[in-house]
């Protein structure tokens, strides 16, 4: 089987509280002070006491445009992806030429050549190295890597992969935006990034939890449940009040099956990864599944001590997990733009 061998998280170095984020925020985006109540509402309910910037906070006030923002983005991409991804290759006990395939996944930034390829050539990677580039999963992005690199090792199975994400989220911010979309990201969404190396079954070092089988899920017409509108500022967020029912709606079904497929019941899973879309969104996860209580403590903190990362997150979310040695089934879960979601079975 596919191991995970080791994940790696970065952060940028700016942290604020969410007190300061917010009066921040309120002076970009409500100059004239309509909808302040609103957004501190938001801010004070999003479960978020401190997040990590690319940028120091009085730099975002006089980003000009979209361009400006994207070159702030690449340059910190470059720095945070080259971090993840040389300390995650360092834990798994490998070298940097060990690795044959690269997978970068982003939603908050474009780049061509796209990060990996930039960071590859920073570490001095192979110049054989396979790249894989994916832009537009978002949140899902994470777990949908993995799982991707999951069916690569299949038939590679001597190989060594690594799946790199990196979401700043702040330098999509939109100014002079008071809509609820940019109001609730702009209370949830934070910056970061991680790295996880994965071997096939077949490599002479492969180690830690084992990918055992995945499963992907495209949901009928729900495109304008989350993306991006991209216009002449950037990414301006769609985000429906509707995830968490679009998660109450599928997502038991969904797990219940893939799980019965292989023998087990919600029951049986000992650990549960799950990205911290928001506490409305991880609420309906836990009522959905009827999972114990306690079962999603570690995303809870997650998204308490940096945010949303989005395709980042779960990765954290993994990472802190790996820490804690479980043993047993986990399911790690995600969900995003699509509307989509990808779950991980896998064994400690």
């Amino acid at each position: 089987m596919t191991r995970i061998a080791a994940v790696r998280p970065a952060l940028p170095p700016y942290r604020y509280p969410q007190s300061e984020l917010t009066a921040a925020f309120e002076s970009i985006c409500l100059p004239d002070g309509r909808g302040t109540a609103l957004l501190r509402r938001l801010h004070a309910n999003a479960g978020v006491s401190y997040r990590q910037l690319a940028l120091p906070l009085e730099r975002y006030a006089v980003l000009k445009d979209f361009g400006e923002a994207n070159d702030a983005w690449i340059a910190a991409a470059v720095d945070l992806g080259a971090e993840a991804v040389a300390g995650a290759v360092k834990d798994a006990g490998l070298t940097l030429d060990d690795v044959d395939v690269l997978m970068f996944t982003t939603v908050t930034g474009v780049a061509a050549p796209s990060i990996d390829a930039r960071v590859a050539m920073r570490l001095g990677m192979r110049e054989d190295v396979k790249r894989l580039p994916l832009f537009g999963l978002g949140c899902v992005g994470g777990a949908a890597g993995i799982a991707r690199l999951h069916d690569y090792l299949k038939a590679w199975p001597k190989h060594v992969a690594v799946l790199l994400s990196v979401e700043l989220c702040s330098l999509t911010l939109q100014r002079d935006d008071s809509s609820l979309p940019n109001l609730v990201g702009g209370a949830l969404f934070g910056d970061g990034a991680a790295a996880v190396v994965l071997t096939g079954s077949e490599h002479p070092a492969a180690s830690g939890p084992s990918v055992v089988a995945t499963r992907s899920r495209l949901y009928p017409d729900s495109e304008r449940v989350m993306g991006w509108d991209v216009g002449s500022g950037g990414f301006r967020i769609v985000l429906g009040a509707d995830v968490p029912e679009v998660v109450r709606q599928y997502l038991g079904d969904d797990v219940r099956g893939f799980l019965g497929e292989h023998g087990l019941t919600v029951p049986d899973i000992g650990t549960w990864v799950s990205h911290p879309g928001g506490p409305k969104v991880l609420e309906a996860v836990a009522e959905t599944l009827s999972l114990r209580p306690g079962a999603l403590e570690l995303t809870w903190k997650s998204l308490d001590a940096v945010g949303n990362l989005s395709s980042s997150s779960v990765l954290h979310v993994l990472g802190d997990t790996m820490r804690l040695d479980p043993a047993g089934p986990g399911l790690l879960l995600a969900m995003g733009p699509g509307f989509c979601s990808e779950l991980v079975l896998m064994e400690w």
